[in-house]
């Protein structure tokens, strides 16, 4: 079920990374290439640093050192709107959906910096093909869907944003089973279409078998990278996060 292999020309690289937050450095020099059409995968336990980086990829945090290139632009002194003008959207750890407005208005406030009424028409139409359930609930107030639907509508909203570059923080957390499969087929549908994807995700066994490459970070600092498919057979990949 892996993505497809993107080109090797990289899409977005964050080298030397440092994130603070008051005298506590979350983010000790972290790098990472994610290339363009793939699923590149970020694991680690609780603590480690890995929403710090999302954070910080979209301009909600700032880095104290390092940079952030993004189709080799450096984007990390730039405001979110401008990064999610440049092409970068992220769906949050939590959802963080509107509870008392309806879905189909959260899933429009993702268009918020776009003008084009025909373009997000069409990606309105291509994130309820990805996400049928959420067409199906586009009337109803977002905070009375259950755990699985809101995070398929927190999914589809990002995407309507036309990102080049999607950012998923934990979108397994809490799901169920089936849902959980459901989620995971979606990404790799994504990524399909030629969108890539930087996945943080605890479910580490799922993450690594739809990615291409994974990196494992650890208090702050990346300690192991490469392949998916050869982390997952890494011994202490395996005992640490994969349960032997």
């Amino acid at each position: 079920m892996a993505a497809p292999a993107g080109d090797d020309k990289p899409f977005l690289e964050v080298e030397g990374l440092v994130v603070r937050y008051g005298a506590v450095e979350a983010l000790h020099g972290v790098d990472l290439v994610a290339r363009h059409g793939t699923i590149t995968a970020l694991i680690g336990a609780n603590g480690a640093g890995k929403s710090t980086l999302l954070r910080t990829i979209c301009g909600l945090a700032r880095p104290a050192a390092g940079s952030i290139r993004f189709e080799g632009k450096d984007i990390a002194e730039l405001p979110p709107h401008e990064i999610v003008e440049a092409g970068i959207a992220m769906s949050p750890e939590g959802r963080r959906l509107f509870p008392d407005m309806s879905v189909e208005e959260n899933l429009m406030l993702g268009a918020f910096t776009r003008k084009d009424a025909a373009a997000i028409a069409r990606d309105r139409k291509r994130a309820l093909e990805l996400f049928p359930r959420v067409r199906e609930r586009l009337h109803q107030r977002a905070g009375t869907l259950s755990g699985g639907e809101q995070q398929m509508v927190a999914m589809a909203r990002a995407l309507m944003a036309d990102p080049r570059l999607l950012l998923l923080d934990e979108p397994s957390l809490g799901l169920s089973p089936i849902l959980v499969g459901t989620i995971f087929k979606t990404i790799v549908e994504i990524a399909k279409t030629g969108t890539t994807v930087l996945l943080v995700e605890q479910n580490a066994r799922r993450a690594l078998e739809v990615a291409e490459t994974a990196y494992v970070l650890e208090t702050g600092k990346i300690v192991t990278s490469g392949g998916a498919a050869k982390l997952l057979e890494d011994p202490a990949v395996r005992a640490a996060y994969l349960g032997g």
